[in-house]
């Protein structure tokens, strides 16, 4: 008897089971169906092909769109913008308007439109009354805008919001402190301004807050340490003022702190001794207006990896204690007013791969450093070093790729011991260099993308071996005594076509000839050229046409002749254009009104003749532009006549 009950008990569960689930191919709920079809109808582009599926009164089976199998009410609306396949994953896109009728869809959970691009419209007034189950809001990357509403604050489940790159604005809504379960907010990257609301202190939930890239102002709210599971903090590119709370050492969860670019004064008050916050990673105060010394417990944040703080009014001697920071890659100390000399602690930091010391007033550095083997970027620009040479430990260094010593009172010649090295950028430009450029330079140091020697007292020539730079970038001689020719910078190799030289300056020397070679060989993919303020002579020759890249060419101040070449207005990329005090003559070619994007335009004190072209850009330009010529007329200058 007693198993006959059960087989009848069991039967009816599974009957009442049953007969609780919705079929998927039942239709939507009304409301449903009317804010979805709502949406669609918003959407002009759908490059997805996804809402072309949305046919019929069926919605859960619509691609996108998850359902209650219970109550068959639709809980996620998921439409990113990246598309994952079985074999890849894909971009799309869509555009129109984010309709107020999508809050008819009041069971929502989940709203996932990020990185579509160009949906565009506000966030409902009436979000937070209309879909009291939402737990995760992603907008990101989007054309977005108006405010958060104020509502929102009623969405008691929102777990996370994520609004980035759209052009939201407004003050952020005081409201956003009742949602306690909130574990994300991110709101970075739009145009938000007013304080940072203090409620934004009961979030005890918050994992993660990042606010940067906004226009918010005010101070960091004082109690903010009262998050106690924090453990990114994003408050970056802002304009807030005031000092750092003292209150954010009590957040023992942290791991990265990003307070850079704003306003911040005062000194660092943080850590104030050792033990606190032991899972800071990330710390960034660059860009502000700190002031005083460095802390010495600073150097107890054991497992610190970055350390951001340049362009402060940081002052006094670096911390030897910031040697016990074992785990460091990057320390970031420059454009401050540190002094005396680096700790000979620094030697310890092992792991460090970017140390960055420029714009202070140190005075040397120990050989120990020697030691550092992962050491990567040396940056020491802008120091009283004084020192005779480059430090033969330097070169010693067995990961060494940049250096960057600019102004840092070197002299003597360029140090052969620079032989053999894989050093891609070297900047010793604003020294007391001598001697010549060694002729070893381009088959020695053949990764060099960046080479920059200007504003130092080098003599002679540019020597034939620089055609074997063919990673070369950027190419900096500007203010030296050299003379010759410049044929062979034009004559460099490339490992692709097109070429990787993009920035020249060899302007203020004495060179004399070589300007045939421009635009010819591998290298056509330049952008910035200045050959001014040298003894240049002879023709601009026709291939100059082929650096279509270019967007800033100065010839000036040189003895340049003959007519200008037609090809120039080939280049339509030119935004600078300064051939001023040399010999062109006849006239100005009619294909540069081409030059569209031009900004800057300098011809004066040559000898040219004739109407200048009629039309924009070349009559926007002052008078100035022309002045000095043979015989020059029309627009800016006086009409010509019959």
């Amino acid at each position: 008897m007693g198993c006959g009950l059960l087989r009848i008990f069991v039967a009816f569960t599974l009957m009442s089971v049953g007969g609780c689930k919705r079929s998927m191919d039942e239709s939507c709920h009304p409301d449903d169906l009317i804010g979805l079809t709502s949406f669609k109808a918003g959407i002009r582009i759908d490059n997805s092909g996804r809402l072309g599926k949305w046919v019929g009164r069926s919605c859960c089976k619509w691609e996108g769109i998850s359902c209650d199998n219970t109550t068959g009410r639709v809980t996620q609306l998921l439409l990113p913008g990246f598309i994952s396949t079985d074999v890849s994953i894909l971009q799309s896109q869509m555009e129109g308007l984010l309709p107020p009728k999508i809050t008819l869809v009041t069971f929502l959970e989940v709203i996932d439109l990020s990185e579509l691009g160009f949906i565009a419209g506000n966030i409902p007034s009436s979000i937070g009354f209309r879909l009291p189950n939402l737990r995760k809001l992603y907008l990101l990357r989007n054309k977005l805008t108006g405010p958060i509403p104020e509502s929102i604050g009623k969405l008691s489940k929102l777990e996370e919001i994520v609004l980035s790159e759209n052009s939201f604005s407004g003050s952020l809504p005081w409201s956003l402190g009742n949602l306690k379960n909130l574990n994300r907010l991110v709101l970075d990257s739009n145009r938000f301004s007013g304080p940072v609301p203090d409620s934004l202190v009961n979030l005890t939930s918050l994992v993660a807050l990042d606010l940067h890239h906004n226009y918010l102002n005010g101070h960091i709210p004082a109690k903010i340490g009262e998050l106690q599971v924090l453990e990114q903090l994003d408050l970056s590119e802002n304009l807030l003022g005031g000092k750092i709370p003292v209150s954010l050492t009590n957040i023992t969860t942290v791991q990265d702190i990003n307070l850079s670019v704003n306003s911040l004064e005062g000194e660092i008050p943080f850590p104030s001794y050792s033990g606190q916050m032991p899972f800071l990673r990330f710390l960034a105060l660059h860009d502000n207006h700190l002031t005083g010394r460095i802390p010495p417990a600073l150097g107890s944040l054991v497992s610190l990896q970055r350390l951001y703080l340049d362009n402060n009014k940081l002052s006094g001697t670096i911390p030897s204690s910031l040697g016990n920071l074992s785990d460091l890659r990057e320390l970031y100390l420059g454009g401050n007013r540190f002094s005396g000399l680096i700790p000979k602690a620094f030697s310890k930091l092992s792991q460090l791969i970017n140390l960055n010391l420029s714009n202070n007033l140190i005075l040397g550095l120990p050989r120990q450093m020697s030691s550092l083997q992962n050491l990567q970027i040396l940056t020491l620009s802008f120091n009283p070093l004084n020192f005779s040479s480059i430090p033969n430990w330097i070169t010693e260094l067995p990961s060494i790729s940049k250096i960057y010593m600019a102004g840092c009172g070197l002299g003597g010649e360029i140090p052969e011991f620079l032989q053999g090295k894989a050093i891609q950028e070297l900047d010793l430009s604003s020294n007391h260099l001598t001697g010549s450029i060694p002729s070893w330079l381009g088959d020695d140091l053949s990764q060099l993308y960046l080479l920059n020697l200007s504003n130092n007292a080098l003599v002679s020539k540019i020597p034939d071996s620089i055609t074997g730079l063919n990673e070369l970038g950027v190419l900096d001689l500007h203010s030296n005594r050299l003379t010759g020719s410049i044929i062979h910078v034009f004559k460099m190799g490339s490992i692709l076509p097109g070429g990787l030289l993009r920035y020249i300056d060899l302007s203020d020397n004495s060179f004399s000839s070589g300007i045939e070679q421009i635009g010819l060989g591998e290298q056509y993919g330049i952008e910035f050229l200045n050959l001014s303020h040298n003894f240049l002579k002879g023709r601009l020759p026709t291939s100059i046409g082929r650096l279509e890249r270019m967007r800033s060419l100065d010839l000036s101040h040189n003895e340049l002749g003959f007519n200008l070449p037609e090809s120039l207005g080939k280049v339509r990329s030119l935004e600078r254009l300064k051939l001023q005090e040399n010999r062109f003559t006849g006239k100005i070619p009619e294909g540069y009104l081409m030059l569209r994007k031009l900004k800057e335009l300098d011809l004066s004190d040559n000898l040219l003749v004739g109407q200048i072209p009629n039309g924009k850009p070349l009559d926007d330009f002052p008078k100035k532009s022309y002045s000095g010529n043979r015989a020059l007329c029309g627009r800016p200058l006086a009409p010509c006549k019959p």
